[in-house]
């Protein structure tokens, strides 16, 4: 069976900025900051590489002369990402502490897998130009 792809690569890449914003607010607003470590560092870290490789997809949001990660691949850093993040509370120790640290980890990196797995994987610059 073939996946159902309804999600445009244009509020894909808006989800992209949202996401990594959200991602490096996560401490501060789920209120887990004080636990450091790899519960505050993750989703820190990974905030920042998602901003980072939005703005090289080729992809609408992406910077125009710098678009060279194909959304393919960007899907791929995506799931391999919020995978990571998902099982992070498990592999660092930190699903012991409470719900507020480890529960923002393992929902948003199951939110991400679902968006991946609906969204377009080409971005169609001509389309957009002919609408």
């Amino acid at each position: 069976m073939k996946a159902i792809r309804f999600v445009p690569t244009g509020v894909h890449a808006y989800f992209d900025y949202i996401g990594g914003i959200a991602l490096l607010a996560a401490p501060f607003v789920f209120g887990f900051y004080s636990i450091g470590g790899p519960a505050v560092i993750i989703p820190m870290v990974l905030g920042i590489g998602l901003i980072l490789y939005s703005l090289l997809t080729n992809y609408e949001l992406g910077i125009p002369g710098l678009k060279f990660i194909p959304m393919p691949y960007h899907l791929a850093f995506d799931f391999i990402a919020s995978a990571f993040i998902a099982i992070s509370p498990f592999l660092f120790g930190f699903i012991n502490k409470a719900p507020n640290a480890w529960l923002p980890h393992i929902i948003a990196g199951v939110v991400v897998i679902l968006l991946v797995l609906v969204s377009q994987t080409r971005y169609q610059p001509q389309a957009h130009a002919a609408a």
